[in-house]
């Protein structure tokens, strides 16, 4: 079995809803409906989804509403239009997506949320366990600091992961904020999960605080990187710093010692058991059909869905092998500029 399917939760068995054969799926379209392309993982997404619909014998079409929510609005409605037979949504916000899915649910067009919630019953949601993820975040930043002064730089107020993240975090640090051990000197969500929002945030709570700023559990890479950006400017470079998504850059991050933890979510499974999902739905199976799905109801609204969880794993500089052997990085890249003899895998 390879490593990327070894990561998927116990329950999951994406080969489970795999198909006989790429006729199966003919003439299906399916429309992507993607909040943007900033971050560097959702081409590695995009890829997996079109080569298992390739594989299945079914369409991609897609969308890119560029970091803009009345756009996706609009592109989900020019999905439909195209003829897209059911439809993955990648949503920026997951309030003002609502007019569209309806509209999609109500022409019985099954709905795949992907990656971030949208809290509706008629919508299956895919993700990875995003609470385990912020624990891992914090679990990896408290073990290398668990005293001091700590910055939360959190995700976009608008994606419910931001705060499934941090709910997941002070399930890790709570204790010690209560305790007085470490002390939160700075929290801010990050606008549309932008890198130079995360950079300015962290600028601001560096002058704030004189730079007395010892850990920052951070919710992304990218939010990471624009943290590690600011640190450096002050020559801070180096105190623990999380992140998750497993960006390349961000790994070369972790070989380095500028950044402490990449939570790595193998998007290659994710858009495979999406694309299949899609597939299975648009046939007509119901959503509780799903092999592997369960009944979850842990949104803001509490709605009860059918939804998959696959199973995150925290990277540190102790594991950096395990992305090179699944062949997610390349050696060359993860280690270009670390010094020899820093970490393992770069020897």
């Amino acid at each position: 079995m390879s490593l990327s399917k070894k990561l998927v939760c116990g329950v999951v068995a994406l080969g489970a809803i795999a198909y006989a054969g790429a006729a199966s799926a003919a003439d299906l379209i399916v429309g992507v409906s993607w909040s943007n392309f900033q971050e560097e993982r959702w081409k590695t997404d995009e890829a997996a989804i079109k080569a298992q619909l390739d594989a299945m014998g079914a369409e991609y079409i897609s969308t890119d509403a560029q970091s803009s929510s009345a756009k996706q609005l609009s592109d989900v409605e020019s999905l439909i239009a195209r003829g897209a037979n059911a439809l993955i949504v990648l949503a920026q916000d997951s309030d003002a997506i609502t007019p569209a899915i309806s509209k999609a649910t109500s022409e019985g067009i099954p709905v795949v949320g992907y990656d971030r919630l949208i809290e509706n019953k008629d919508v299956f949601y895919l993700t990875f366990d995003n609470k385990e993820v912020g624990r891992m975040q914090a679990r990896a930043v408290f073990a290398a600091q668990p005293t001091g002064n700590y910055v939360f730089i959190k995700g976009s107020s608008t994606d419910p992961n931001a705060d499934f993240l941090h709910e997941g975090q002070l399930e890790i640090v709570g204790d010690a904020l209560n305790s007085g051990a470490i002390k939160n000197v700075g929290e801010a969500y990050t606008d549309g999960w932008l890198p130079a929002n995360a950079q300015r945030n962290m600028e601001q709570f560096l002058t704030a605080n004189d730079n007395k700023v010892d850990a920052v559990i951070a919710s992304n890479d990218g939010t990471a990187g624009g943290v590690v950006a600011a640190l450096t400017a002050q020559g801070m470079e180096g105190i623990p710093v999380s992140g998750q998504d497993g960006d390349h850059a961000a790994l070369n991050r972790v070989a380095l010692g500028t950044q402490t933890v990449s939570v790595w979510k193998d998007a290659r499974d994710l858009g495979k058991a999406a694309a299949t999902i899609a597939v299975d739905l648009a046939k007509g199976a119901m959503l509780s059909d799903i092999d592997g799905a369960v009944k979850w109801s842990g949104g803001a609204k509490g709605v009860e869905m059918n939804a998959m969880f696959l199973k995150p794993v925290p990277i540190t500089a102790e594991n950096l092998n395990v992305v090179v052997d699944a062949g997610w990085i390349s050696k060359d890249a993860l280690c270009q500029g670390v010094p020899a003899g820093k970490v393992a895998v770069c020897n």
